[in-house]
């Protein structure tokens, strides 16, 4: 009987995952774009889909630090149009910006990507995640 090694058998389970999180929603043009363009360069990255896992409670306030409430939030997009005005005129501060982010996934910019080296970047650029690669 031949023996396979546990990590050949499982390898989800003994290897390391990627170092770069890719997070947004698999249907935004703009993601489809940046885990295309991390494919096409051989990047080995983890996507989190905000719409199944939700937005990562913990890491907002990391990313609001990192790349402020203006990058984070799409105040031009539809789900941020169809908020109620009492809605949009509450998120004045880091506070106020998570709970909308949390209530209303799409409300987020997207990608955000945290890279192996934990810089936090927000939508796809070309220039800015060539300047990511080893």
């Amino acid at each position: 009987m031949i023996q396979t090694p546990l990590s050949l058998t499982h390898p989800t389970k003994d290897m390391p995952k990627p170092s770069i999180t890719l997070y947004g929603i698999p249907n935004c043009d703009t993601v489809k774009k940046a885990r295309l363009w991390l494919t096409d360069h051989g990047v080995d990255y983890q996507f989190h889909d905000f719409k199944k896992q939700g937005v990562p409670t913990d890491l907002l306030p990391g990313w609001i630090a990192a790349a402020g409430l203006d990058s984070l939030i799409n105040r031009k997009g539809p789900t941020w149009r169809k908020l109620d005005a009492a809605t949009q005129a509450s998120v004045v501060d880091a506070a106020s910006a998570t709970a909308v982010m949390l209530a209303h996934s799409s409300v987020n910019n997207r990608p955000v990507v945290v890279w192996a080296n934990g810089q936090v970047t927000v939508g796809f650029d070309e220039p800015r995640f060539r300047a990511q690669l080893p």
